[in-house]
């Protein structure tokens, strides 16, 4: 839960790299705000997911490859225990098959390791407030890596048995990257129902965010290769 100090909110941080050199950068950019502070660090993905569980911050900024346990099980430990947590990505590698499961198992977007300040300081606040992080160049290559390796001729299959037929248009379209403005202008719909509509699109499959809507349409078959524009 946010700490609140003074009447600010403040997003609470835990930092994981096995490098204390990357540790202490984004430390000294976090600590410069006035709404982020720092509650924890780890060194690797055991002791992440220890910190994560004593100090139960906001965001968890995550990276992927560790010696021990990596941040790809790390953050599906820390999802699994502590579902209200986000785990924001980093990685020196952009869109690799590391960051790919990551964002399989929970996490709520990805950052690079060399992202200036202010796009640091915007992912944290972005995934803090329930959004994921993905730039649209790099969505671009998520999509493309959802059609390659999703199997030809997928069909939607019973977990989308609970959606309404409204729904699973709503589910296509964040499939194809629209936002919720452009949703509710294809679908000649409020911009309070769109977000309805999405909320329980989440909670009826159990989403976490939009990077998750995305692959469960590619996955299910609800877009097609040359969909997503």
């Amino acid at each position: 839960m946010n700490d609140v100090v003074a009447g600010q909110r403040h997003i609470r941080v835990v930092l994981v790299d096995d490098q204390v050199l990357m540790r202490t950068g984004f430390r000294f950019i976090l600590d410069e705000t006035d709404d982020i502070v720092v509650v924890g660090e780890a060194g690797d993905g055991a002791t992440a997911v220890r910190v994560v569980e004593r100090t139960r911050p906001d965001v968890v900024l995550m990276d992927i490859r560790m010696p021990g346990m990596d941040g790809i099980e790390a953050t599906r430990r820390i999802i699994a225990s502590t579902p209200a947590v986000a785990v924001l990505v980093l990685t020196t590698f952009d869109l690799d098959e590391y960051v790919y499961a990551a964002l399989r198992n929970g996490a709520s977007g990805f950052l690079l390791k060399d992202a200036i300040a202010d796009d640091l300081l915007a992912a944290v606040r972005a995934v803090a407030a329930g959004e994921s992080v993905t730039a649209p160049s790099v969505t671009r290559r998520l999509i493309a890596h959802f059609v390659n390796t999703t199997p030809a001729g997928a069909q939607p299959d019973d977990r989308l048995g609970p959606l309404t037929a409204r729904e699973r248009e709503v589910l296509t379209l964040i499939g194809r990257g629209r936002s919720n403005p452009e949703i509710a202008e294809d679908l000649q719909l409020a911009p309070g129902t769109v977000r309805t509509h999405i909320g329980r699109i989440f909670a009826k499959l159990d989403l976490r965010d939009r990077v998750q809507a995305v692959i469960l349409a590619y996955e299910q078959g609800l877009v097609q290769l040359g969909e997503n524009s």
